[in-house]
């Protein structure tokens, strides 16, 4: 399989460029042929995608976080769209390692090498987010509300890395957040009006690098689960906050999960949100999410 590799040196705090040379001596060890391009800017991870599968390669695969995932994606459901038929690999490199996590691919970078050569090809769905008219592709989640907010807060300066990078935006957001929100919300036609203080709709089961919002969600069920909270106090949040880390939040009263294939979110105020880990917007009004079944197949 004729294999590309994209590599964001800067994902996981610049964890990216330290490892390469690891990733080079395990894939010749393994006899993994392949090229390997670096991306040099944010937002470029999905043109080299476009570029890559243009130029005859078979395998992308997307070495970084969340994020760099999120853009070879987006890259890969364009060529999709005209005509080819690419498959996406993983080497998780990144802070949050979510698709990973959801792929069942580890992080070790000796096994995760050793996946590229001994895995095989499966079919996930995709999601599609369309915030204001704006559409962009998601092969993990969206976050609005509370969640959004943190990752906004991480893109103003990340000082730790991994999950405890989340855990201390998600702390700061707690002390000085603009919520609950009022929202309109419709889940396959279904309409209703709750204060929100996070919604998450999800394709995979955990975000942030260790937080299980929707445990249930699978990438091949053909379904987007939703989770949200009713307009929490700081204090309901901090209660919940620890049930987050093993899923265990989906038993409180105050949260609801359900499945669904098509959401529309309205927030007249506007509210952050993130995809993928990344931030989508800063001041989002309306969301339209749908899930594509089936249309992307990955290596793992």
């Amino acid at each position: 399989m004729k294999t590309k590799i994209i590599l964001n040196p800067n994902a996981g705090q610049g964890h990216g460029a330290k490892v390469l040379p690891e990733i080079e001596r395990h894939l010749h060890a393994l006899g993994v042929p392949y090229d390997l391009v670096q991306t040099t800017a944010p937002h470029q991870a999905d043109k080299l995608a476009v570029q890559a599968v243009a130029e005859g390669y078979t395998r992308v695969v997307a070495a970084g976080g969340d994020g760099t995932a999120n853009e070879v994606v987006n890259g890969l459901m364009a060529a999709r769209a005209a005509g080819h038929t690419p498959v996406l690999g993983v080497l998780p490199v990144g802070s949050g390692n979510d698709l990973a996590f959801a792929l069942g691919i580890p992080t070790d970078i000796a096994a995760a090498c050793a996946r590229l050569r001994d895995g095989s090809p499966r079919r996930i769905d995709i999601g599609k987010v369309t915030v204001d008219g704006v559409p962009r592709f998601f092969d993990n989640g969206v976050g609005i509300g509370f969640d959004g907010e943190v990752v906004v807060d991480l893109a103003q300066g990340r000082t730790l890395s991994g999950f405890l990078m989340y855990l201390w935006s998600v702390f700061r957001v707690l002390f000085k957040g603009r919520w609950p929100l009022e929202m309109e919300i419709a889940i396959d036609g279904n309409r209703f009006r709750p204060p929100v203080t996070p919604i998450t709709v999800a394709n995979g089961s955990r975000a942030g690098g260790g937080f299980l919002l929707t445990p249930a969600a699978r990438l091949d069920d053909g379904a987007l689960d939703i989770c949200y909270a009713d307009g929490l106090s700081k204090l309901g949040v901090l209660n919940l906050l620890p049930r987050t880390i093993n899923g265990s939040h989906v038993r409180q009263k105050s949260v609801t999960v359900t499945t669904g294939t098509n959401i529309e979110i309205t927030v007249p105020d506007g509210a952050p949100a993130h995809i993928d880990g990344e931030v989508l917007c800063e001041r989002g009004r309306h969301f339209k999410i749908e899930i594509l079944k089936h249309q992307l197949t990955v290596w793992a």
